[in-house]
C-alpha cells in the first residue's frame, strides 16, 4: 500500500519551526551590525553590506543544512529503495543579488530635498524614524535569502532524485492568503518546477514527493482550497482579494495583521 505524505506533516512543522528559530538568531545578528550604517555618510554602507553578505551565508549554510537533514528524513520514511542519496548543498546568493536587495532597503535613508516632487512619503520622515525602517527591511531581505537556502536544497534534491516526483508547499496556519493559497495545489510541482514564489518574512517550506507515495492536503490546507474554490475562484483578476475576505472570515487561523 503506498505510504501517505502531506503538506503538514511533523517533519515539515519541525522544520519550519527551526527555520523560525534561525531567523530569529538572524535578526539579532543584522541589528548587531546596524551600527555600521551612519546616515550621514553613504561610503558607510559598502562594508555594511560585506558584513551583511558574510552573516547571510552562514546563516543559508545552516537553512541549507536544516532542509537536507529534513529530506534524509523524509527520503527513509518513505523506504526509497535503491542506493543511498546526498542532497546538493546550494550556492548561497550571489553577492550582487545580496547588495542589490539590501540597498533596496536603504534606499530611503538618505536625506532629499522635501520640495522635491520625487521625494517619496518615507523619504520626508524624521532620521529615527527612516533608520528603524531600513533596518526591518534589511532584516526582512536577509531573512528571505537565508530561508531560500532551505527551500533551495529541498528542491535540488528533487530535481537530482531519481525517486522523487515532485514537492508541494507547505504553509504555516498563520501564514498570509498568498502562502495559502498556494499550498492549496497541493503537489503540483515536478521535478523541474525552479522557482518558489516566497515573500520576505516567509517560512513556508517544500515538501518531497517521491514514487509510490500519495499526496493528501492537510485537513486545515483543504479547508483553504475549498474557501477558495466557493469564494474566490469563479472572480478571474479578483481572486487573491476575495481568498482573502473569505479566510478572514472564515479560516479559524487569523491572516497576519488581520486582528
Amino acid at each position: 500500500m503506498a505510504s501517505t505524505v502531506s503538506d503538514d506533516s511533523g517533519s515539515a512543522r519541525r522544520l519550519r519551526q527551526a527555520q523560525r528559530g534561525l531567523s530569529r538568531l538572524l535578526v539579532r545578528d543584522v541589528r548587531t551590525l546596524r551600527r555600521l550604517i551612519i546616515p550621514s555618510r553613504p561610503a558607510s554602507i559598502p562594508p555594511w553590506i560585506e558584513a551583511m553578505n558574510a552573516v547571510i551565508a552562514q546563516y543559508g549554510q545552516a537553512a541549507a543544512s536544516l532542509a537536507a537533514d529534513f529530506y534524509d528524513a523524509e527520503r527513509a520514511a518513505a523506504a526509497v529503495p535503491g542506493p543511498p542519496f546526498t542532497v546538493p548543498v546550494p550556492d548561497p546568493p550571489p553577492p550582487e543579488q545580496v547588495e542589490s536587495s539590501l540597498r533596496w532597503a536603504t534606499k530611503d535613508l538618505w536625506p532629499r530635498d522635501p520640495d522635491d516632487p520625487a521625494t517619496t512619503d518615507a523619504q520626508r520622515q524624521p532620521l529615527a524614524v527612516r533608520v528603524e525602517q531600513a533596518g526591518r527591511k534589511a532584516e526582512a531581505v536577509a531573512q528571505k535569502l537565508v530561508v531560500d537556502q532551505s527551500r533551495s536544497a529541498v528542491r535540488g534534491a528533487v530535481r537530482r532524485d531519481r525517486q522523487a516526483v515532485g514537492w508541494a508547499r507547505s504553509a504555516a496556519l498563520g501564514a498570509c492568503s498568498f502562502c495559502k493559497l498556494l499550498a492549496t495545489r497541493g503537489m503540483v510541482y515536478r521535478q523541474d518546477t525552479v522557482g518558489f514564489q516566497a515573500h520576505d518574512g516567509c517560512n513556508c517550506g517544500s515538501v518531497p514527493v517521491f514514487r509510490g507515495q500519495r499526496f493528501e492536503l492537510s485537513p486545515h490546507a483543504a479547508e483553504w482550497e475549498r474557501l477558495y474554490r466557493e469564494y474566490a475562484a469563479p472572480y478571474s483578476g479578483d481572486q487573491l482579494r476575495r481568498f482573502r475576505l473569505a479566510l478572514a472570515e472564515h479560516d479559524s487561523n487569523p491572516l497576519p495583521g488581520s486582528l
